[in-house]
């Protein structure tokens, strides 16, 4: 058995998570553990520090996000309707994931921010490609029905989120932070299992890496949302049990349901995300249909008409340096990015507009 975490908050949830990236890689590694996830709230950009800090220490990094996702459509910004997100967990299995997930959380930022960043089902459902899906904390979509009494549309809902992203593509979350609301939701989600047989996975919504690190988290929440620590009725959390949790600490709170541990460690070997550095990744030149050539020799082309005309009578060291120039930039892979520039500019002399 292995556990992996695959919800957690780093310090790029901004004034909530406290895991800071480079400490992390070693406290999962010191816990004997061989994967983690990221999860930051609505955001990405921790995503590069991330990965690096896990391939530095040996883990194995699982790319994700906690979205929100907005109740009716990402347009919608009424708040009596619109002002509660529901949380849901997106994981990358590979680069189609990775692409989809940053699309919607662009999208979630530039069209469906109200309060926080949102997405919606139909973006969901057009981008699900790549992606694994786990149900969230008390603020997601099942939790929140669960909690209303709505059993049926919890259920509804959990076979809408099955049939969207596969069937070893969608689980149910099993949470215990020792939280009474929690515990009668987890009874829900078991229900939700037996019934349909979407597996579980267990989680422990990690905000900070350890058990006394809570009271940092707490300030941080105090910052953001303008309170102080002696105010009885400021937004804290309701116990110090959201901490980066060792595999046996997780098999104890959840000793019937030894799969939803083991599932992490599947879920983790699906999420083969892999970013590569040092290598450029230009768009293609579409070149004109009657030329037989490649982009190099089109280059070329382009350069001697240029060369001829500004230099009519030129001599060899001008030859020269045309030809030194245009070998540093076939040697940097740098064609394509001058004839496209090219292009543009071309564009706008030819149409007035000014460069």
């Amino acid at each position: 058995m292995s556990f992996v975490h695959l919800h957690l908050h780093t310090e790029f949830s901004l004034l909530d998570g406290a895991c800071r990236i480079q400490e992390l890689a070693r406290r999962v590694k010191e816990l004997g553990q061989t994967a983690v996830a990221i999860t930051d709230h609505g955001v990405m950009y921790g995503a590069v520090d991330f990965y690096r800090a896990c391939k530095a220490e040996g883990v194995h990094p699982v790319i994700g996000c906690e979205v929100y996702v907005a109740p009716r459509t990402r347009f919608d910004k009424v708040h009596e309707l619109d002002a509660e997100a529901r949380h849901l967990v997106l994981l990358c299995r590979n680069e189609e994931g990775y692409r989809n997930l940053s699309y919607m959380v662009s999208c979630a930022f530039t069209e469906g921010f109200y309060i926080k960043p949102r997405i919606d089902m139909d973006l969901l459902r057009a981008h699900a490609g790549g992606l694994i899906a786990l149900s969230a904390c008390l603020g997601g979509e099942i939790p929140r029905r669960l909690r209303a009494n709505d059993y049926a549309g919890a259920k509804a809902h959990a076979l809408e989120m099955q049939e969207l992203f596969g069937p070893d593509g969608y689980y149910l979350e099993l949470q215990d932070h020792n939280i009474p609301e929690q515990k009668a939701v987890n009874a829900g989600v078991l229900r939700l299992h037996r019934e349909t047989g979407i597996p579980l996975v267990a989680t422990n919504d990690a905000h900070y890496l350890r058990r006394e690190d809570a009271e940092t988290q707490d300030i941080l929440m105090c910052i953001q949302t303008g309170k102080t620590l002696d105010d009885p009725n400021r937004m804290r959390f309701a116990t110090r049990e959201f901490y980066v949790k060792s595999e046996e600490e997780m098999a104890a709170l959840f000793p019937e349901y030894p799969e939803a541990i083991e599932n992490t460690a599947k879920i983790a070997a699906l999420c083969q995300m892999e970013f590569q550095f040092g290598k450029y990744h230009l768009p293609e030149f579409q070149l004109p249909e009657d030329w037989d050539g490649d982009s190099q020799s089109f280059l070329e082309k382009l350069c001697q008409e240029g060369f001829r005309r500004r230099y009519p009578n030129a001599g060899q060291d001008y030859k020269d340096r045309l030809r030194m120039e245009l070998d540093m930039i076939i040697r940097m892979g740098f064609v394509d990015y001058f004839l496209i520039v090219a292009d543009f500019i071309g564009y706008a002399k030819s149409h007035d507009i000014p460069v």
